[in-house]
Order: C-alpha cells, then sequence, then structure tokens
C-alpha cells in the first residue's frame, strides 16, 4: 500500500509539473485528455492536479464534455473472440451438422443469439435435420466496429444504433478540462504554509514564506447528535396546550393492565367483542393480577350483574378471573379509571387530567393501523358538568391545535353517555376529517368508585399519530413509527408549532 502511495504521489507531480511547464512555452492547453495520452499520464490525475491549482488560481479552467460510446462486458468479449454469429459460422463444417452436435459446440447462452443473427444475415441455412452454410467466408464486422470504438475512433449511426440495441456498447460522458494561466500563475507552484512558527522567526524565512488564507465562512464539521422524533415534537407541543388550560398530567408508565382497570371499571361487559384475544394482547406471564380493591371489585360486580345508580345494569354472571387477566392496556382510559379512583377516596376537589401515551391492540398492520400507538386523553371532573361543557372545552382545545371549525356526531362508547365523535374541516383536503372521540363517563362507572352523585366527567381522545402525519405530509403510518423509519426523516424533519394562544 505504501509503494502505490508513493507511485501515486510521483505521478501526480509529474503532472503539476508537465502542466506549468508547458503553460509556460505555451498559452493553452485546449485538452486534457489529449494532453494526458501525449505524454502517457493518467487522465484522472491530470484532472485532480487542474482542480488544485484552479483553486489556487495558478490556471484557469473551463469543463469539457464529450459523449463517447464504451463496450458493455458483452461487447469487450465479442472484441476479443469474435460475434456469436461468427463463432456458429466457424463450428459448422462444410458438410453441415446437426442441430443437437452444433448445440454443444458452443456456449448455450451463445446459441439463440448465434443462430438469429446467422439467419438474419444469410449465412447459414437452418434445415431441420442440418444447419449447412449457405456462403463460403464471411466478414465478423462486429468485432472489427468493438475493435474501433475501443480505440476510439468514430463509426456510422447506423452501426451505433445496430451494436447498442444488441446491448453491446452504452453511452459515456467523458469530462476533462481546458486550460490557460491564471492569475497567480508561476512555472513551480509556491509552498503555501499555514503556520507561523517560532523557527520561522528566528531564521527570518517568515519574510519569504506564503501563507495560506483562513476561510471564516467555511463551516466545521456537523456534530452528530441525538434527533427528536417528529412525534416527540407534536407530544411536546400537546403537552404545553394541556399545561396551558390548567391539565395535570397522569402517571402513565404502566404499558401492563388488568382486564379489570382496562375493561370492568368502565362498565365495559366481560362479552364485549374488544375483550377478543383478536383484538386485545393477553399476558402469559404473569396472566393475572394478585392486587384489586375487594370493595370496590364487588361494587363493579354488582353494577355489572344487577345495575344500579338508575341503570339495569347487563344482566349476566360477572367472572372475577376474567377481570383478573393481565393484557397490554388497549386506552388510556384504563389510567383514568384509576385516577378517579383514588380521587374518590379523598374529599372531593375538581381536577383536570391529562395523558399521552402508548396504547396497544391486536390490529392487522396497514397504512394506517398499527398494533401500537400513542393515544391522548383528556378529563375534567367537576360538580353540575353538562354536554355543554364539554364541547366548549373541546373548542378550546382543539382551537390551539388550529383547528377552528369543529362539529359533532352522537356515537356509541360503552362507559360515556352521551358520547359524540368529533370532526374538524381540514383545509388542505377540503372536506372533514374524524380527530377524536369523547362523551360523558357514565354513572354505573363513576358512582361505584365513591364519587359523589352530583360530579361528572367529561372526557375526549385522540391518537398522536394522525395529527403527526398531517403536520408532516407523511401518508403511510408505518413511515412515521416503527422499524420501517427512515432515520433522514428523525434527522430533518422541522420544529412543530401549533399555534399555542
Amino acid at each position: 500500500m505504501e509503494v502505490c502511495g508513493v507511485r501515486r504521489s510521483r505521478s501526480v507531480r509529474m503532472a503539476e509539473e508537465a502542466i506549468l511547464g508547458y503553460l509556460e512555452k505555451n498559452e493553452e492547453i485546449t485538452d486534457s485528455g489529449e494532453f494526458a495520452a501525449e505524454r502517457g499520464i493518467d487522465h484522472n490525475d491530470v484532472v485532480n492536479v487542474i482542480k488544485s491549482l484552479h483553486g489556487f488560481r495558478y490556471v484557469d479552467a473551463q469543463d469539457i464534455k464529450r459523449e463517447t460510446w464504451v463496450l458493455t462486458n458483452e461487447g469487450k468479449t465479442y472484441s476479443t473472440v469474435g460475434s456469436p454469429e461468427v463463432q456458429l459460422f466457424l463450428a459448422i463444417p462444410p458438410e453441415g451438422i446437426s442441430k443437437e452436435d452444433l448445440q454443444k459446440k458452443l456456449d448455450p447462452s451463445l446459441f439463440k443469439i448465434a443462430c438469429a443473427q446467422a439467419a438474419k444475415n444469410k449465412w447459414v441455412d437452418m434445415g431441420k435435420q442440418l444447419i449447412s452454410r449457405k456462403v463460403q467466408h464471411v466478414d465478423d464486422k462486429v468485432k472489427d466496429l468493438l475493435i474501433q470504438i475501443q480505440q476510439g475512433r468514430n463509426i456510422g449511426s447506423d452501426e451505433i444504433k445496430a451494436l447498442k440495441a444488441r446491448k453491446l456498447i452504452v453511452p459515456q460522458t467523458w469530462k476533462g478540462y481546458s486550460l490557460k494561466k491564471g492569475p497567480n500563475y508561476a512555472p513551480k507552484r509556491k509552498q503555501v504554509v499555514t503556520d507561523l512558527t517560532r523557527e520561522n522567526f528566528q531564521s527570518g524565512e517568515w519574510k519569504d514564506l506564503e501563507f495560506k488564507e483562513y476561510n471564516y465562512t467555511a463551516k466545521g464539521q456537523p456534530l452528530e447528535g441525538g434527533n427528536l422524533h417528529p412525534l416527540l415534537k407534536v407530544r411536546s407541543q400537546l403537552k404545553q396546550i394541556f399545561l396551558c388550560m390548567g391539565f395535570e398530567e397522569m402517571p402513565t408508565n404502566n404499558f401492563v393492565e388488568s382486564s379489570f382497570w382496562n375493561f370492568d371499571a368502565l362498565f365495559q361487559p366481560q362479552q364485549h367483542p374488544a375483550r377478543d384475544s383478536h383484538d386485545t394482547f393477553f399476558l402469559e406471564t404473569p396472566s393475572t393480577t394478585k392486587e384489586l380493591p375487594e370493595d370496590y371489585v364487588a361494587r363493579v360486580k354488582q353494577v355489572h350483574e344487577s345495575g344500579g345508580y338508575e341503570s339495569r345494569g347487563y344482566a349476566y354472571d360477572w367472572k372475577r378471573e376474567e377481570a383478573n387477566k393481565n393484557l397490554l392496556r388497549t386506552h388510556t382510559t384504563a389510567v383514568s379509571s384509576r385516577m378517579l379512583y383514588q380521587l374518590a377516596k379523598k374529599p372531593f376537589a375538581p381536577k383536570k387530567y391529562f395523558s399521552i401515551d402508548r396504547v396497544f391492540r391486536n390490529e392487522a398492520v396497514d397504512r394506517t393501523h398499527l398494533a401500537e400507538f400513542h393515544q391522548i386523553e383528556g378529563l375534567v371532573c367537576d360538580r353540575g358538568l353538562t354536554l355543554s361543557d364539554l364541547i366548549g372545552v373541546l373548542h378550546d382545545f382543539f382551537s390551539r391545535l388550529g383547528m377552528t371549525k369543529l362539529k359533532f356526531k352522537p356515537a356509541y362508547n360503552p362507559y360515556t353517555e352521551p358520547s359524540m365523535e368529533i370532526f374538524s374541516y381540514h383545509e388542505g383536503f377540503k372536506k372533514w376529517v374524524e380527530v377524536g372521540n369523547s362523551g360523558m363517563f357514565r354513572p354505573e362507572m363513576l358512582q361505584p368508585m365513591g364519587l359523589p352523585e352530583d360530579v361528572q366527567v367529561i372526557a375526549w381522545g385522540l391518537s398522536l399519530e394522525r395529527p403527526t402525519m398531517i403536520l408532516y405530509g407523511i401518508d403511510n403510518i408505518r413511515d412515521l413509527f416503527g422499524h420501517k423509519v427512515d432515520l433522514g426523516l428523525i434527522k430533518k424533519n422541522p420544529i412543530c408549532r401549533l399555534g399555542i394562544d
């Protein structure tokens, strides 16, 4: 490797001496390619020297571009051993040969091409029993043309077209330079010094040294550091919106939850389809929970089986073993149920809670669905709340996201009544798009917790992924979240501003 480096350095030095020496006695080098060929110097070395000399203004260089043709690997083979059709012709004896025997003489990859070209040239008679020559001598024009191209000679356009159709040649752009003396021209390059040393002062040679100019506008090496994911940027902005509205963040660090807090405490019946294994990820180990508040469990069982609080319940045999099953939480409302239960154990005080965290659903993955995603949830707990309060809070919240046109559609949720789907008019799409779900928690959910009868809870939720995809112009959720994400997106995505008031 060291020997190669020395040879390379010598070749570059020869190229520089040749260029500067030639320009000392001549006005111009018209073609760097011809210049290199005449002196037996590698053109790549000449080009590298020209770029360096041009940078220091020893020479002024102008680009030269020429379209040339070069042989493909197949073309190079034929220029050496001959074209397939000539190989086939030479393999046929004067008395003829059977197709099977002829195939044995030629490479299988060449036989079909050779037969087609030889028949086209009317060199052979492709009989059913025997293949024989029609002429006694042929010239390998294809080989001759390929050799001419290798030698840099020009051939006719029809020949070029024929060789190109057979994929024996491909176009190539040749790049070179023409040169003239630059404003700093000298027959020999001066050694440019980058540092002024103590020895330079002591010897006095600093007077004759030429110093390299400093480029104060040059950019330094980009620093490699961490980058925030678009979801984290949007999440941060949403968190600020909630905090500005006076909300308190709920702890959402438990991905594993029991069916009791995820479903039963929310007055969701045990035969509900969402509780099937094809919709929910159940844990194998540990498969069940051992810690549930027994008095609260009894009240939840009662309201499911027999009703209460002006409700008839679901009239079924509620099973504790179903409630004990562990799962990956399907919504952050499981956290809300825990927080409301803890709130009910103290003297009542109004609260506003929010959470933004990951949830899991056993869903088929496509461009709009993943098996794990992020849910945004907000709730307000106070006395005397109504549906009008919910609509007002939603207008306030979504306006801070830049969504001022809202409308609502009645919906059904097991744990909210009334329930509403939230739609916003998207100016870019020119249509109404669903942005979330909302409702008022049912008495069957709140009163078994121990909350006062006149306390209501209004709540709403939406995904984090949908607004992020709209903000960043992403139409496939797998390009935003998961193992297929382009790291370039993470490094170059812009900051997020949601128009906080």
